[in-house]
């Protein structure tokens, strides 16, 4: 949504065409859904680039040169088969649509703008701490809606990503009560006293409500061995605690540094998508 609102921010007066994938076939560089926004200097976001986005951006500028005739069109659909027309090994058939920005008034822009918007997938951060700020980076740039909390007072960075919202929770396991259903939770706070008391809050709302696909706890082995006994000890069943992911992140990524872990562990979300 932010990279929209500053398209149409920018060129709202400025002509513009607005090149969108609507359907495919088979393999394509992009999905159903991807835009860009071509004016006669600029183009912003991608259908996928190669051949396909080349010829596109081209078309795009040639309706902005036709916007004078009386007769032009407002809007233009192409079919696009990449093999024969283009040479493109994806093989695959693209179907764009083509539509002119120029002239759309704040009601036809929001739908719009709620038509591209892809949607979010939902997580709930908790930890501030250097991987906690990896992992809110990583997030910035992609579809995803990041619910940040700790219980430590002034940990937030001033700025945030626009698809960030912190919490300060204390205790920090009330939070997990009012996290959005779908959440993909990630546990990595400053205290490992802290991270079972998360751990525990999210087991109980699994037991009554069930609305929390993945469950992701960072640590070794050997502490989720620990933790694994402690929640017997809380009562939790087998198959309960089974639910719970340890260690986080896609396997055969190595080192330690925030940043890696970070890729790590923003992939296996996007899998879960």
């Amino acid at each position: 949504m932010n990279a929209l609102t500053e398209v149409f921010e920018r060129w709202a007066q400025e002509p513009a065409v607005l090149v969108e994938v609507v359907a495919t076939q088979g393999s394509a560089p992009r999905e159903a859904g991807a835009w860009m926004v071509v004016s006669a200097q600029a183009v912003r976001g991608t259908i996928g680039g190669g051949h396909l986005e080349f010829d596109a951006i081209a078309q795009a500028r040639q309706m902005l040169s036709a916007s004078e005739s009386a007769d032009s069109a407002q809007t233009l659909e192409r079919r696009v088969a990449l093999g024969p027309s283009l040479g493109q090994c994806c093989g695959g058939v693209v179907q764009l649509r083509f539509e002119r920005l120029q002239g759309l008034d704040a009601a036809a822009r929001q739908r719009l703008m709620q038509r591209l918007t892809p949607a979010t997938l939902p997580v709930a951060l908790f930890g501030g701490g250097h991987v906690g700020r990896a992992i809110v980076q990583a997030c910035a740039p992609l579809p995803v809606a990041v619910h940040w909390i700790d219980s430590r007072e002034g940990i937030f960075p001033p700025e945030l990503p626009p698809n960030v919202r912190a919490e300060h929770s204390e205790p920090v396991q009330a939070a997990v009560d009012s996290i959005a259903p779908g959440s993909r939770v990630l546990i990595m706070s400053f205290s490992h006293a802290e991270d079972l008391d998360v751990v525990a809050r999210c087991l109980r709302r699994q037991r009554v409500r069930g609305d929390l696909p993945f469950v992701g706890l960072i640590g070794s082995k050997s502490k989720w061995a620990a933790f694994r006994h402690r929640l017997e000890g809380r009562g939790f069943s087998a198959e309960e605690i089974a639910q719970v992911r340890c260690p986080i992140g896609v396997p055969g990524i190595l080192g330690k540094e925030p940043a890696v872990i970070a890729a790590g562990v923003v992939a296996q979300l996007l899998q879960t998508r």
